[in-house]
């Protein structure tokens, strides 16, 4: 049997639960390789969406035509564009790599859904670590 999901492009490290009978639409199979590049479950981004982790599955699985609404709402909570998430746009930003985000990926992700303030707090930290860093022996 799971010979026969990887035959149809199924990618269990991707969808959790139970090999579909059938490929998921683009849409989802985008959703659920940003979810998982991000270290979410199902469970985590459906309580960031404010609905229930049948609804994510849905949506990873089987949505052929989801609002732009609900796109955007997924968009927004994964930290990429629509373009991105639909499949129109490039590589995540910054990343040439496939596969999930380093720590450090997805610490800079947290960082950019900050308030700006708190974005300049960190900065000026990360700056003034490196540049002491710079001036240590090695």
């Amino acid at each position: 049997m799971r010979g026969s999901a990887k035959n149809m492009g199924y990618d269990s490290d991707v969808m959790a639960g139970r090999p579909p009978t059938k490929e998921a639409p683009l849409f989802g199979q985008r959703m659920a390789a940003l979810r998982q590049a991000r270290g979410m479950s199902q469970t985590e981004l459906a309580t960031r969406l404010s609905m229930n982790r049948a609804m994510v599955t849905y949506y990873e699985r089987k949505a052929t035509n989801p609002t732009s609404d609900i796109i955007q709402k997924i968009a927004d909570t994964l930290g990429v564009g629509v373009d991105e998430l639909l499949g129109n746009g490039s590589a995540p930003r910054g990343r040439e790599k496939p596969g999930p985000a380093s720590q450090i990926e997805q610490q800079i992700e947290q960082v950019r859904r900050l308030p700006r303030s708190k974005q300049k707090f960190v900065v000026q930290f990360l700056e003034t670590f490196l540049q002491r860093e710079a001036k240590a022996p090695h």
